[in-house]
């Protein structure tokens, strides 16, 4: 628990550029030196209780500095190598006429080498990678139907 006066914070909302920091610095000094309940400066702040609650325990736990944002942690894209190397190896097999593949080939392809399971957009992406196209259901011409079927269903006067 770190201790911080008063005076410092007054400070630091003098100073401080960030339009975030200063609104948490602000509720701190609503409720530490006015003496304000957490849920009215919340509210005056057009805040959540929650929100005032978490920033209050990170000013007591961390003192003025854990009022800053940390860094976000980037996730990277992770592609096994040797998986995505027998893949290809398959991808390689792949027919002119099977150069589209839709979601669930490709899934079971990665599976099937790697017992891996990636999300669905990670998969289009690995198969993009690989000069592959997505598999798109083609539409049929009407007048590709027989006339058996054309016959069917022509409407019909009704007689009474």
């Amino acid at each position: 628990m770190i201790r911080t006066k008063l005076e410092d914070v007054y400070r630091l909302y003098r100073k401080e550029t960030d339009p975030k920091v200063k609104e948490r610095l602000l509720l701190v000094l609503r409720i530490k030196s006015d003496g304000e309940i957490p849920a009215h400066a919340a509210k005056e702040l057009h805040r959540s209780k929650p929100w005032a609650s978490e920033w209050l325990a990170r000013f007591a736990k961390e003192g003025v500095g854990g009022l800053k944002n940390r860094p976000k942690r980037i996730k990277e894209r992770k592609t096994n190598k040797t998986i995505s190397k027998d893949c290809f190896s398959d991808k390689k097999r792949i027919t002119r006429k099977q150069a589209r593949m839709d979601y669930k080939t490709g899934k079971y392809m990665i599976f099937r080498r790697g017992r891996v399971n990636y999300h669905y957009t990670h998969i289009y992406w690995i198969l993009h990678q690989w000069g592959l196209k997505q598999k798109i259901p083609q539409k049929i011409h009407v007048n590709t139907a027989s006339r058996e079927e054309k016959e069917f269903f022509k409407k019909t006067v009704r007689k009474y």
